[in-house]
């Protein structure tokens, strides 16, 4: 299966960095995070907390939308090391970007991605038809369209069942 990697390298490097941050203030920073509510809501260029019409360096995407959401139980698994089931089991992030904008990159993906643990395809958690990343984490659905990845609308990952708690 080949997963969107540009996308998916920025949801992981930001998730993975924004692990402990808290702010007294609730609500959006200028950014688009609120870490208060557990999601990003903006341009996909102020997902690498930096303004500058990039993504970490890269233009292609800086311009799309991105929401971003995630459970407690996320931060509390990076927070914890990301192997145990007690700090991780639960744990899930879900990714929309919309790139349709007339000066976006007209891509259009969604991810959804959950704590399996270090077993990683040979986790009790694991969900047939998905795709391992990062180690101990599960991607149950990765789908979208891409014109950079050729004509129309692309499915890499589909786990059954593509739901969080099931």
């Amino acid at each position: 299966m080949k997963t969107n990697r540009i996308l998916l390298g920025v949801i992981a490097v930001t998730m993975l960095a924004t692990v402990g941050t808290v702010f007294a203030a609730g609500g959006f920073d200028e950014f688009g995070y609120n870490y208060q509510a557990r999601i990003f809501v903006g341009k996909a260029d102020g997902v690498d907390r930096v303004l500058d019409g990039e993504v970490w360096g890269d233009p292609t995407y800086a311009n799309d939308h991105l929401t971003m959401k995630w459970n407690a139980q996320w931060d509390n698994c990076n927070e914890h090391g990301n192997n145990e089931a007690t700090y991780c089991l639960g744990a899930w992030t879900d990714n929309e970007w919309n790139g349709m904008n007339p000066d976006g990159s007209q891509s259009v993906w969604h991810y959804k991605i959950i704590w399996v643990g270090p077993d990683g395809e040979n986790s009790l958690y694991w969900k047939p038809d998905g795709e391992l990343v990062w180690g101990n984490y599960e991607i149950i659905m990765d789908q979208g369209i891409d014109p950079s990845y050729g004509p129309g609308h692309m499915w890499y990952a589909h786990a059954i069942p593509t739901g969080y708690g099931s």
